[in-house]
């Protein structure tokens, strides 16, 4: 299928098949707060993550032409977290995608609770395993279709200490960490095995505790 017989496809279906194309992707609620204390959640499945050494994530905003709640309030406080979906809450999390007014929380909309630590001002999600707290760092304008890469700075890690392993690795499986694909398939996952640090001089083999 070349280029111009994709632009000619009914858009709802282009949509889905674009966003296929890019296979499982992480499913994670993004939670801010407005400079009056106006508290907002929206899930992404663009986070990615942008370094270790500073630590950094990033996402894909959309273009801000229309009011763009999680956009404005990052501007503003400079604060927000990243919170894994999870399957105990997973529907809960797909309907912070519908369009609430500015006046509504999606945490009250949905059902998901609200949670602060003394060391971010943005509000994370209490029912994820998995809660990541930023601080604004840039935000990178994509002029090829008019998004913006938002880039935060991790600040806070909260994850129960069972969750990791001896050698830093995360359990996402134990958290029920879900994967995303398009932008509506929900997925369980099973690891099939961790390969030990690839070289040249040798065959990749599985990984041993």
């Amino acid at each position: 299928m070349l280029k111009p017989a994709i632009a000619a496809l009914p858009k709802r279906y282009r949509t889905n098949l674009i966003n296929s194309l890019s296979g499982f992707k992480s499913g994670n609620l993004i939670g801010t707060i407005s400079p009056d204390g106006q508290e907002n959640l929206a899930i992404f499945t663009s986070v990615v993550h942008l370094g270790a050494n500073p630590a950094l994530m990033g996402f894909i905003m959309r273009p801000v032409s229309v009011p763009r709640h999680t956009y404005e309030n990052i501007i503003a406080t400079k604060h927000f977290t990243i919170n894994h979906v999870a399957i105990d809450f997973y529907k809960k999390a797909h309907q912070t995608a519908a369009r609430y007014d500015r006046e509504q929380s999606e945490f009250a909309a949905t059902g998901l609770t609200p949670f602060y630590s003394e060391n971010c001002q943005a509000p994370y999600v209490k029912e994820s395993a998995v809660k990541i707290g930023l601080s604004f760092v840039e935000a990178l304008d994509i002029k090829a279709n008019g998004t913006q890469m938002i880039i935060g700075a991790i600040e806070e890690v909260i994850v129960a200490p069972e969750l990791i392993l001896p050698d830093g690795y995360l359990d996402l499986e134990k958290a029920g960490t879900v994967a995303v694909s398009c932008l509506d398939g929900y997925h369980k996952t099973e690891q099939m095995a961790r390969l030990i640090y690839a070289k040249p001089d040798r065959e990749p083999s599985v990984y041993s505790r």
